[in-house]
């Protein structure tokens, strides 16, 4: 049973005290998201709301996920850290392999990253990568991760991409957990084959099931062992423990959640977000905890 602080669209003059908070709170990680540039006018519809719209504004922040998590892990003593997720489809997988590697190594065991697709062809277009052939190329980058970072020499030979040998270092001495993301039965079966764990967004109660059900399906025609495989979503419940607790029983493994917005649109100040992440972790954490 897990919880997970997302930060989300807030302020970068912010992140590093939330992080604080929630380790203090006893909250399990922290969730990173990922946004290059906001389109003013996007040629697809948002597949995680039923009108097909984005539910936020081109202003609202999106820091770098590798640059808020090396911040975060240098003021903080313990609290893992994961992408929320990357797209990482829209850049060269050696250099996410350097950034991601040397940021484990001087974070040990406290790193994962969460990777899923964009959505938006306009992101592709403008940053000069094939949209087509993102599904591939993220199963490859999956395994171009896993072999470049550790210790000694590493070669690949794909369709999408392919290089001899070459050497990474520094390299963490712990495999960084790699979180599958997408509701779709591509994103599940590459989440049950490639993964260390699956990622889904907004998610109701019902949907929970059927969700967990199609990516236990996929489990076992990988032959992989449910137990240590993560399961992490935003649960469209209330902030009760009554009304999380039964999400764990559903097969949920980390709830991902921002818990401010449990208590109207905002916008919130700081200390706020504070008193939001306490109220949180003792009205809901503890309790279900203890019990």
């Amino acid at each position: 049973m897990k919880f997970t602080l997302s930060l989300a669209m807030t302020p970068p003059g912010e992140i590093l005290e939330l992080a604080k908070e929630a380790e203090a709170t006893g909250w399990d990680a922290i969730a990173l998201p990922d946004s290059v540039f906001y389109p003013e006018h996007v040629s697809a519809d948002y597949p995680y709301t039923a009108d097909g719209k984005r539910f936020w504004e081109g202003d609202l922040p999106f820091v770098d996920p590798f640059i808020s998590m090396p911040a975060i892990a240098a003021v903080t003593d313990s609290i893992p850290l994961y992408t929320n997720v990357y797209k990482v489809v829209l850049r060269q997988p050696l250099l996410v392999a350097k950034m991601l590697g040397s940021l484990a190594a001087m974070f040990e065991g406290r790193i994962g990253i969460g990777l899923g697709l964009s959505w938006i062809p306009e992101e592709f277009a403008w940053l000069g990568e094939q949209m087509r052939t993102r599904g591939k190329r993220l199963d490859e980058i999956i395994d171009i991760l896993r072999v470049t970072m550790q210790p000694g020499w590493a070669e690949y030979h794909g369709d999408q991409y392919d290089f001899d040998r070459l050497m990474m270092s520094p390299a963490p001495t712990r495999p960084v957990p790699i979180y599958v993301g997408g509701h779709s039965d591509a994103a599940l079966r590459r989440a049950a084959t490639r993964g260390d764990g699956w990622i889904g967004a907004n998610v109701a109660p019902p949907e929970i099931d059927e969700l967990v059900t199609r990516l236990r399906a996929q489990l076992d025609a990988a032959d992989r062992d449910v137990d240590g495989f993560e399961v992490k979503l935003t649960p469209l419940v209330l902030a009760t423990p009554e009304a999380m607790g039964p999400v764990f029983d559903q097969g949920v493994t980390d709830v991902i959640t921002v818990p401010w917005l449990y208590h109207g649109p905002g916008p919130f100040s700081l200390d706020e977000k504070v008193e939001h992440i306490h109220r949180f972790a003792g009205e809901v954490i503890g309790p279900l905890r203890a019990g």
